[in-house]
């Protein structure tokens, strides 16, 4: 079989969503497209595999089969292969594959989340047949398509569920521009542990690994991590970083991660050792914005984990909650990012109290504001915080301030990044020059001053080039208008004469 380009790859995949429009909601066809498409990979790869080994153990088909010598064990009578064999119930006997591969292999469990093929309502044996046979067109073996284009490919595919879903695709993808942004002003090293507290769909993690190769180093030494309450959306973030060819899946964990984090060290409550927050040495996210019900009512009495220790957000904006579980878990020399709304930079109250503690703490490294439009399903404003627990001796007591609301390429339904943008932002922020109305490195002193108000506008004001005027050709025109006026107003009278009404 000859091997696909990425764009034959992106349209063979968007091309199994056509197969099932109108039979199931297109908000649901992410759940099936990529159950099948892992499902498929497995398989693939699996048989890859097992030729390899038939070679090395001489065509002993028992220790090829074996599953110690195979990533992932997939149980006998379960292969795609095997499904093929029916032409009739095909969903009760996907589903049936499914739950086998997921007893089988620990990692894998709740990968397929809750994805039911045997509803014939909604697939009868005629679509299921139609959309197996449209998978089969291409092989996914490794030797045919490697992680990084499969995983290119899912994130397409993800990136137009996104957008097909409006405001819902925000809960699951931020556009990568904005995530290569944050990354590059983070600037992982070999060895570090990377942590993202709502990984969504696990593309932070994924560029942080992408950001190593670009930069010449070794993205497998990587510890990536990272929580997600919803369970489709980590069932997906699991299959990209496996369709990634990326081990740290097992470190991709499902719980609300305000009030139950998963990333703990210490002994087991239950043999009287506390447990505390494991920490990192880079943490990123885009947590939901402006989350009402985040658990306030809990971190009202004091957070068990201490998280609170700034104060605690208000019950209508749980913003600075995902803020301050991030600090928790950042090591004494670590760095976070996280995409925030605008209003938590000025927002008073509870709000304000906590950014004058973190300022006073010296903890706020800086702000990148960003342009309008540039996320799935909402127009808010939206920046970019970057903190620092062990600043360069230049940045101490400062805070870096970068204007981005002009750093944009119009779209028709959405605006984006560039690649001149991000690079643009992000030299912004890593760069200690001052650019009138872009950049500025501001004491917190001035901060202060302002009530800890940090508005980017306050301190890196948009300066618009200002159209000179021609003062006499705008009195003439001034002029000329004034005489239109003086015209209707005695043709207006006398219209009014005419008709009896004025003498």
């Amino acid at each position: 079989m000859s091997k696909l380009t990425l764009q034959q790859l992106e349209n063979h995949l968007w091309a199994a969503c056509d197969i099932l429009r109108g039979a199931v909601d297109s908000e649901a066809y992410k759940h099936y497209i990529f159950g099948l498409l892992f499902y498929k990979r497995l398989c693939d790869v699996w048989e890859e595999e097992y030729e390899d080994r038939l070679k090395t153990y001489d065509g002993n088909e028992e220790m090829a089969a074996d599953p110690d010598e195979h990533r992932f064990d997939i149980p006998k009578g379960h292969f795609w292969r095997d499904v093929r064999q029916h032409t009739t119930n095909i969903g009760e006997h996907l589903n049936a594959a499914f739950r086998a591969i997921e007893d089988a292999n620990m990692r894998l469990q709740g990968v397929f989340q809750d994805v039911d093929f045997n509803n014939k309502e909604r697939f009868s044996d005629t679509i299921l047949e139609q959309l197996l046979k449209h998978f089969e067109k291409h092989r996914l073996r490794k030797e045919d398509i490697d992680g990084d284009m499969l995983g290119a490919a899912y994130e397409y595919l993800i990136a137009q569920f996104a957008e097909t879903a409006g405001k819902k695709g925000g809960e699951f993808f931020t556009p990568k521009e904005i995530v290569r942004l944050i990354v590059e002003c983070l600037q992982p090293e070999e060895g570090m542990t990377i942590y993202d507290p709502a990984c969504g769909s696990g593309g932070m993690l994924i560029e942080a690994s992408r950001y190593m190769r670009r930069h010449g180093k070794k993205s497998h030494t990587l510890a990536l991590y990272g929580q997600e309450k919803n369970l489709n959306t980590w069932a997906i973030a699991k299959m990209n970083l496996l369709l990634h060819d990326i081990e740290d899946d097992d470190n991709i964990l499902r719980g609300d991660t305000l009030l139950d984090p998963k990333h703990l060290t210490g002994g087991s409550s239950d043999q009287g050792g506390a447990k505390g927050l494991q920490t990192f040495d880079r943490v990123l996210a885009n947590p939901p914005f402006s989350l009402k019900q985040w658990g306030h009512s809990v971190w009202d009495k004091g957070d068990k984990f201490g998280r609170d220790r700034f104060g605690c957000p208000p019950k209508s904006y749980g913003d600075l909650a995902f803020v301050q579980h991030m600090i928790s878990s950042l090591k004494s020399t670590g760095k976070l990012g996280v995409v925030l709304p605008h209003g938590v930079l000025f927002r008073a109250g509870a709000e304000g109290r906590i950014r004058q503690n973190m300022l006073e703490q010296d903890l706020i490294e800086g702000i990148i504001g960003l342009g309008p439009n540039l996320f799935y399903g909402t127009g808010i404003p939206a920046c970019i915080m970057i903190i620092n627990k062990d600043k360069a001796s230049m940045r101490k007591g400062k805070v870096r301030f970068v204007n981005g609301a002009k750093e944009y390429v119009e779209g028709r339904n959405q605006n984006s990044l560039s690649q001149d943008n991000v690079m643009r932002l992000a030299e912004g922020f890593l760069k200690d020059e001052q650019a009138e109305g872009f950049s500025r490195t501001v004491d917190i002193e001035e901060i202060a001053s302002n009530d800890y108000n940090l508005n980017i506008p306050r301190y890196v004001a948009d300066v618009s080039e200002e159209e000179e005027i021609d003062v006499a050709l705008e009195l003439e025109t001034l002029n000329e208008l004034r005489e239109a006026r003086d015209e209707a107003e005695r043709r207006m009278m006398d219209y009014m004469k005419e008709l009896g009404y004025a003498a």
